[in-house]
C-alpha cells in the first residue's frame, strides 16, 4: 500500500470516528478531546525541542479544542457547522494530496517542500465539494432533502476555510523544519502524527468558531 492509498484510508477511518464522538455529544466528546489534548501534548513534548515551539503550538490546540467544543455544545447550527469544517477538512487535505502528487508543478515555499501550485488549487475543489456532501450528509440525517448550505456565501466559506486549513499547515511546517522534522509522529499511517493531522483543522475550527460568534454563520 502506498502513502496516497494510506492517507485515503486514514481519513475514511477518522472521519466516522471523530463524527460519531461529535453526534454522541457529551462525556463523549470531552473524553475524545481530553485524548487528542493529551496525545498531542505527548507528541509536542516528544517531537519539539524548543520551548518557545512546544508553548505556540500547545496554546493553538487548547483554542482550537475548546472552540471545537462551544460549537458542539451551543446551538443545531454551530453543530453543523463543526460537522462541515471537519469534513471540509479532511477534503481539502486530500484532494491538495491527490492534485499536487498528480498533476506537481510550481513549488511554493521551502517551508513545506511538497506545497505546490497544483496542490493549492486541488484543495480549494474539494473544499468547494464538501458543500455538496455536507448537504448530502444532513439530508441522511434528517430524512428529507435539505439545500441549506447550498448558497453561494458557504461555497465562498468554503474557500476561506480551505485558505486557513493550507495556511496551518504552513505554520506547524514551519516549526518543523526549524527542528528539522519531517512528521510530528508516526501514529496515523500516511499522515505522520497528531499535528500532521489537525494542523490545518486547529486553524479552521478557530477561524469557524470566531465567525460563528460574528453571526457570519448561518
Amino acid at each position: 500500500m502506498n502513502n496516497l492509498q494510506k492517507r485515503i484510508l486514514t481519513s475514511i477511518i477518522i472521519l466516522p470516528i471523530s463524527i460519531f464522538f461529535i453526534l454522541k455529544g457529551g462525556n463523549y466528546i470531552v473524553s475524545f478531546l481530553y485524548a487528542i489534548l493529551i496525545l498531542g501534548n505527548f507528541e509536542a513534548f516528544s517531537a519539539f525541542k524548543r520551548k518557545l515551539s512546544i508553548i505556540i503550538i500547545d496554546v493553538i490546540l487548547v483554542m482550537a479544542l475548546l472552540a471545537l467544543l462551544h460549537l458542539r455544545n451551543d446551538t443545531a447550527s454551530s453543530f453543523f457547522l463543526l460537522l462541515w469544517i471537519i469534513i471540509l477538512t479532511i477534503f481539502s487535505d486530500v484532494g491538495g494530496y491527490i492534485f499536487g502528487k498528480t498533476f506537481k508543478g510550481k513549488k511554493i515555499s521551502k517551508i513545506s517542500p511538497n506545497k505546490t501550485i497544483s496542490g493549492i488549487i486541488g484543495s480549494f475543489i474539494f473544499a468547494v465539494l464538501s458543500v455538496f456532501f455536507i448537504s448530502f450528509v444532513i439530508s441522511l440525517m434528517s430524512g428529507i432533502e435539505n439545500n441549506f448550505f447550498l448558497k453561494p456565501k458557504y461555497f465562498i466559506l468554503a474557500l476561506l476555510f480551505s485558505l486557513a486549513a493550507q495556511l496551518g499547515d504552513l505554520f506547524i511546517s514551519y516549526f518543523k523544519r526549524l527542528e528539522k522534522l519531517k512528521d510530528t509522529g508516526k501514529i496515523l499511517p500516511g499522515h505522520g502524527g497528531i499535528f500532521d493531522r489537525i494542523d490545518g483543522l486547529m486553524f479552521v475550527v478557530i477561524l469557524a468558531y470566531i465567525l460563528y460568534t460574528l453571526k457570519v454563520f448561518p
